[in-house]
Formats: structure tokens, sequence, C-alpha cells
């Protein structure tokens, strides 16, 4: 065996590990990952998805400004947070795009769109995307909910129509959450994601 494939065989699992992180979402029944990480919130405060948890359960949504799916469904997410916010369920909002990609997903761009929404909820920056990598999320926005021992207990999409909340039939997260809040399993616990693909920072 050469030098340089040796030097390739050492570093080919790793690379292969990141790839799996980055792609393979969390799964049920697992604990947050990086629960403890600080990240900037748009009032300045640093808080971790710890900090956040709630009795009954915590929703942590990656998602960002620029994307039409997250623009679609961000009047939905910020009622969802102010009403599950009051039922014991902890919830954090998570930009982990580069805005290098997007200038509209930057701190001041959340900031703004924090503002517009008049969110009831913390919404925090991934300022090096690895939060997002370690839950496996790909799409803005996706939706993690855990219960209250801190277990995964849905993962994906908030509902079937991002355009027309009039046209909706299917309730994902809003169900999930009424279970996770009365102390019980949803009956759907995975939905397939939808939205557009993260940009993670290099």
């Amino acid at each position: 065996m050469t030098f340089a494939t040796a030097a390739l065989a050492a570093v080919l699992p790793a690379a292969l590990s990141a790839a799996v992180q980055a792609t393979t979402p969390l799964a049920l029944g697992t604990k947050a990952p990086l629960a403890t990480t600080k990240m900037k919130n748009v009032d300045g405060k640093m808080l971790s998805i710890a900090d956040v948890a709630g009795k009954a359960g915590t929703l942590v949504i990656f998602t960002c400004n620029h994307c039409p799916f997250a623009k679609g469904w961000e009047q939905r997410i910020a009622e969802l947070g102010a009403t599950y916010s009051k039922r014991g369920i902890g919830v954090i909002l998570i930009n982990a795009n580069d805005p290098a990609m997007h200038a509209e997903d930057d701190y001041a761009g959340t900031q703004a769109r924090a503002k517009s929404l008049n969110l009831a909820v913390p919404y925090v920056v991934d300022e090096t995307s690895n939060v997002a990598r370690a839950f496996g999320a790909s799409v803005t926005p996706e939706a993690f909910l855990f219960d209250a021992g801190g277990k995964l207990a849905y993962h994906g999409t908030i509902d079937d129509n991002h355009r027309d909340p009039g046209k909706v039939e299917k309730r994902y997260l809003r169900d999930a959450l009424d279970a996770v809040a009365a102390g019980k399993r949803p009956a759907v616990p995975e939905s397939k994601g939808l939205g557009c693909g993260i940009k993670f920072r290099s």
C-alpha cells in the first residue's frame, strides 16, 4: 500500500461519516444532539436547545428567510410556536444557512424576519451549520419534535400545502404537537420533508 493510498484510507471513513451525518436524519426515539450548543438569538442573547426545552416537549425547526417553502409556512410556524409554547412545548427556530449563498439569510435578515412575524419564540443562527448537520436536517423548513423525555417523537414537514392554508388536509406537525402536549405518541411520527436544501456553511 502506497503512502497516498494509506492516507486516503485513513481520511475516507471520516469523510463518509460526515456525509452520512449531513444526510441521514435523526432517528425516532433518540435525543437532540448538540443540545447545549449556544446560538445567537435575534435579541442578541446566546441560547441552546436545552435552554428552551419545555416540560411537555421541545420543538426544533430548521428554517430560513429566502426559501419559498419557508415563506409559505412561516405564518403557520409562528402561530404554532405561540400556541404550543403556552402548552408546555419549548420552541426554537434555527437558521443554519450560509448567508454567502443568500444574503437574506444573514443575521440582520433573520432579525427582520422575526420582527415582521412578531415571533413569540427564539429564532437563532447556527453559525457553523453543525447543529443542522448533527440533526441530519436537509431542508427548510424541517421539524424535529421531542417528547417530555427528550426523545424524538416526530420528524418531518409542517403540513401538506405550503401555498394555501385553506387547502391543508394533513396537519402533520400540529397533530404531533397535540399528541406530545397530551403525553401521547403521534399517530404519524414521520412525514417527508419538503423545502429548499439547507445551504450548509463550509
